[in-house]
């Protein structure tokens, strides 16, 4: 546990980094308990957050606000995509397909960075654009490494749009199929004739950092292509995580 905070900054920055810390929303008392603050105290400091945008309270759970959440794409511009980028146009040199970098937001997905082939020009990009879970591959893949609380408002998104959630079509069969393979796949939901495959990249944690996902014509993801293309994409976000994982410890490391 850590020493108690000495000022009302160290208490905010203190259950802020906790709630970034945790793979799944906290309660009041396992908050408190995190930053070895009273309850009392701890409640305090987060209706001043919830205020301000930095955290939000669904039920008697605290997660990560707007605020917080905007911060997180500025960062992610700055690191993820200068990362990933190389890697981005070495996947669609080598599969000849579209490719885009998405990180999860409150109950979607954002498209971060995108390498768009020429043969490709006719399909959208949606660069900086908002993906919801029921429509595209990337944040099925990012929402399967949720639990069942951190799901909710991406499944309420789809529920209010009449999505299906349930049966052989609905929303959390493919959330379970990408669960249990590690991969979503789609096709003509966004766009007609269009399909994409998406795999996300994991933290020690197991919590979703990013995804990356194939997007190209429908008739060029039959099989056996289609299991070349998620070979390649193994490859790809196996060797981003690597890069990810290596940049924190050194982090870690290297307090300076």
């Amino acid at each position: 546990m850590p020493k108690p905070a000495s000022s009302a900054v160290d208490k905010a920055l203190d259950l802020i980094e906790a709630l970034a810390r945790s793979d799944r929303p906290l309660r009041l008392s396992e908050l408190a308990v995190e930053v070895g603050l009273h309850r009392a105290t701890a409640y305090r400091v987060l209706i001043d957050l919830i205020r301000r945008g930095w955290v939000l309270r669904t039920d008697d759970h605290y997660l990560l606000g707007a605020a917080a959440l905007q911060l997180s794409h500025s960062a992610a511009r700055n690191s993820l995509v200068a990362v990933g980028r190389p890697m981005l146009e070495a996947l669609s040199e080598r599969t000849g397909m579209m490719v885009n970098l998405q990180v999860l937001e409150a109950d979607r997905s954002r498209v971060i960075d995108v390498v768009r082939p020429l043969r490709l020009e006719m399909i959208s990009h949606l660069r900086d654009e908002m993906l919801p879970v029921h429509r595209f591959a990337g944040p099925v893949a990012l929402v399967a490494l949720l639990d069942k609380d951190a799901r909710r408002p991406y499944l309420r998104l789809a529920e209010e749009a009449g999505h299906p959630l349930t049966g052989p079509e609905g929303l959390l069969a493919d959330i379970e199929e990408a669960e249990r393979t590690g991969y979503a796949f789609e096709r003509g939901r966004a766009e007609h004739l269009v399909a994409s495959v998406s795999r996300a990249v994991v933290s020690a944690k197991g919590w979703p950092i990013c995804a990356l996902t194939l997007v190209g014509l429908d008739a060029e993801f039959d099989e056996p292509h289609l299991s070349e293309l998620k070979r390649q994409l193994r490859d790809a976000t196996d060797a981003l995580q690597d890069v990810l994982t290596g940049l924190s410890s050194s982090l870690q490391a290297d307090p300076a």
